[in-house]
């Protein structure tokens, strides 16, 4: 059973669970929740900017924002950083207490305060080596296929919406919800 990343690093989900034979994504009913509740919230984050840029350049320099690469913590809860605070990140999930979080949706608000509050990673602290395992054994994503999840929502009247036991409230999706 493998392991994929989709569209940003940090998120694993299995291969088996959120692709079909074919290769392309399965509908919203046919994923496990976990995975599913992950694939949703992937459709807000690509594109978005890191936490930590944002921090430091807010809405009125958000053209200085590098967009999030990295995604840590439970959805809604999420961290979303680029290669150059994945450090930061690292440093106060290790070393400062961060770790004490993990599993729980105050991740984010704990990092993006202490973050706030001027504190980093000292210098030459490094973030993961990233490897890819197999690369070409994994189905090609196609950004495009968000499309897909869109269609799925659309298709669903409420009762089955509610079931997915998903916060669809944070997405960009055109689905009157």
């Amino acid at each position: 059973m493998a392991k994929v990343s989709i569209g940003l690093r940090g998120w694993r989900f299995d291969e088996d669970a959120v692709f079909d034979e074919d290769g392309t994504l399965r509908r919203l009913t046919e994923m496990p929740a976990d995975d599913r509740e992950r694939i949703l919230r992937l459709t807000a984050l690509v594109g978005e900017p890191c936490d930590a840029c944002y921090i430091e350049h807010g809405d009125a320099e958000i053209e200085q924002c590098d967009v999030g690469a990295i995604v840590y913590g439970e959805p809604m809860g999420e961290v979303l950083l680029c290669d150059a605070h994945e450090g930061d990140f690292l440093y106060w999930f290790r070393e400062e207490g961060g770790e004490e979080l993990a599993g729980t949706r105050e991740l984010a608000n704990a990092f993006q305060a202490w973050f706030d509050e001027g504190n980093r990673a000292p210098a030459g602290y490094g973030g993961l080596d990233h490897v890819e395992e197999a690369p070409d054994q994994l189905p090609a994503f196609d950004p495009h296929e968000i499309q897909g999840l869109e269609d799925d929502l659309q298709e669903m009247d409420d009762t089955e919406r509610e079931a997915l036991d998903v916060d669809l409230s944070d997405l960009d999706l055109d689905v009157d919800l």
